[in-house]
């Protein structure tokens, strides 16, 4: 155990930010995999969480291009946490919506290019977050868990994981 912290005090911040990075970009990489290639269209809750998904990967790339010290270090560990957060809400929003009994899931809305050329900003933003009968579809399933579920671990994990880093005490 000890040599394992030794370990974890001696690598540079710059390399665990950038572990972080490669973590979100295999994620996408991924999300795109089944969106092209498997035919796993995103609905709206979904394309919310690759969003902030990318928001996290470009916040741990800027912080593995910096290299920060104490202080910015847990500014990006706080910041990637907040993202996370966020991820949590929305990826909780999405596995309330697919676990609804079938006569309380919302209707479907019109499509996210429809809205984003026809809507104001607010309205889009409220339409995205109440979700809509696409969201309740149950598509690619892991040990039975699914990609809603696996978004909420994934934030859990990454914005634990920058906090750790923030947090930790260096050599």
């Amino acid at each position: 155990m000890n040599k394992l912290l030794t370990l974890w005090r001696s690598i540079s911040p710059r390399w665990l930010y950038l572990v972080g990075a490669v973590v979100v970009g295999v994620m996408f990489a991924s999300a795109l995999y089944l969106q092209y290639v498997l035919r796993q269209e995103p609905c709206p809750l979904c394309m919310i969480q690759r969003v902030i998904f990318i928001a996290i990967g470009i916040v741990f790339f800027i912080a593995a291009l910096h290299n920060p010290k104490r202080i910015a270090a847990r500014v990006y560990g706080g910041f990637i946490a907040l993202l996370a957060l966020t991820g949590v809400a929305v990826a909780g929003r999405h596995i309330w919506i697919q676990h609804l009994p079938k006569d309380q899931v919302p209707g479907c809305g019109p499509g996210l290019d429809f809205m984003l050329k026809n809507f104001p900003m607010s309205d889009v933003w409220q339409e995205l977050m109440h979700g809509s009968g696409e969201c309740a579809e149950k598509g690619w399933t892991f040990l039975t868990l699914g990609i809603p579920e696996w978004s909420l671990a994934s934030y859990v994990m990454l914005g634990a994981w920058a906090l750790l880093v923030a947090l930790r005490r260096a050599n």
